[in-house]
């Protein structure tokens, strides 16, 4: 079972937290296997930090569910916070990459016709140490001078700048 989650936007905020409570709706009207409805769910793992996902997560969670907020997205959000108190939802940040990186490296060095091409996720390179201050200026933000998303940035650097490490 999956969701999309529309690229819609509103004009304000009550327009967005509108269009989260839609998207919660859309989830919650999802098949199971066994052909029932999902309904309101016990746990939403939010993983991209993108405004709308987090307040469609609040909606989308059952009265005494727990939002999960994994992804590092916009710092500073406007969240429906009555509708999340008034339904007990728990909100709990969780950052853990505890042994994470070897199984991740594995993963991203595979190349294949059925695996996804992880370089399009650098969405930005920076040349030399030199450049390290401008690459972790632009790595804070979520959109670049064009409005160009911000996913990761590199920073990179020949053999000889590397011996000096």
């Amino acid at each position: 079972m999956g969701y999309t989650v529309p690229m819609k936007r509103g004009q304000t905020i009550e327009e967005n937290l509108e269009i989260a409570k839609e998207t919660a709706a859309a989830v919650a009207k999802l098949a199971r296997t066994d052909g029932s409805e999902v309904g309101e769910v016990d746990a939403v793992f939010e993983c991209t930090g993108v405004p709308s996902c987090v307040q469609a997560g609040i909606y989308a969670t059952r009265p005494g569910g727990r939002l999960m907020l994994i992804g590092m997205g916009t710092p500073i959000q406007t969240l429906p916070v009555s509708a999340a108190a008034l339904r007990e939802v728990d909100i709990v940040g969780v950052f853990r990459y505890a042994n994470t990186y070897p199984e991740g490296i594995e993963i991203v060095s595979k190349k294949g016709p059925d695996l996804p091409d992880f370089s399009k996720l650098i969405t930005h390179r920076y040349k030399g140490l030199e450049s390290a201050v401008q690459a972790f200026d632009m790595a804070g933000r979520t959109k670049d001078e064009s409005g160009k998303l911000v996913l990761k940035v590199v920073i990179e650097t020949n053999e000889d700048e590397r011996a000096r490490l």
